[in-house]
């Protein structure tokens, strides 16, 4: 097993992750700007999952969130674990590259069904799937269809650029005028 593609793989998806966390969060914000709000008061809904993380973690240090703090943690727990996710991916796509099928689909399927319906629920941080609205959870199921591909995407494209990197430096210096050394 070569390390150094493993490594390169995982940056790649560590960055892949970083932006698809990004995207996912923008298709997320343009989805609820477009579906009828709660009508329960926002002080009276209970934290997200990321939000109760950062909770906890913050408390390890014997610090309590405030409630503006609260959005901010709960984005930087939300983007770590997708750096952290997408690194995964992308070093196990370069030792088994038929992970990266169906431009990243099936991942995000993975993600979703791994995290958002076992581990989040288990860990209860979350009611289970099957106690929240369909609509809420086919938006959830299409957001992480939105990570899984703007991973793949992004790494994709990410490894391209470095495949190309050296042979487009070998072309400027085989192009250039030569150095009279006379």
């Amino acid at each position: 097993m070569n390390t150094g593609n493993l490594a390169r793989g995982a940056v790649l998806g560590l960055v892949g992750g970083l932006l698809a966390t990004g995207a996912m969060s923008l298709v997320h914000r343009l989805l609820d700007d477009r579906i009828p709000k709660s009508r329960t008061p926002a002080t009276e809904q209970p934290d997200d999952s990321t939000v109760k993380v950062a909770s906890a973690v913050t408390s390890l240090v014997g610090h309590r969130l405030t409630d503006d703090q609260k959005a901010r943690a709960g984005s930087a727990v939300h983007y770590v674990f997708g750096a952290s996710v997408g690194a995964l991916y992308g070093a196990v796509a370069e030792v088994v590259p038929r992970v990266t099928a169906a431009l990243g689909l099936p991942f995000g399927i993975a993600v979703w069904l791994g995290a958002h319906v076992i581990a989040v629920p288990a860990l209860g941080l979350a009611e289970p799937p099957t106690r929240r609205p369909v609509a809420k959870e086919g938006e959830e199921f299409a957001l992480h269809l939105v990570y899984g591909a703007a991973t793949e995407v992004a790494r994709r494209l990410l490894r391209c650029s470095l495949a190309e990197a050296p042979s487009r430096s070998n072309q400027k210096m085989s192009t250039s005028t030569p150095v009279n050394s006379g």
